[in-house]
């Protein structure tokens, strides 16, 4: 796999991103978003929480010695 720390900065990119389109969403009144932005959201919401699943995941395996690539 390639080098943990580059993994855990893309993976924070990623995040960033996510949290970014999700703020952008949050600004608009709730009646004002369309069914679309309204799936969206809620896709936003279920890659969030993986994304910082993994990243929690990650963060444990290595605090206790563990590899963080598990197989």
């Amino acid at each position: 796999m390639s080098d943990p720390m580059s993994y855990e900065s893309d993976l924070l990119g990623r995040i960033g991103e996510l949290v970014t389109e999700e703020h952008d969403l949050r600004q608009q009144p709730e009646h004002r978003l369309t069914p679309e932005e309204r799936q969206r959201m809620r896709e936003l919401e279920s890659d969030l929480d993986q994304c910082w699943d993994l990243l929690r995941r990650r963060r444990a395996r290595v605090e206790f010695g563990q590899d963080p690539w598990p197989s």
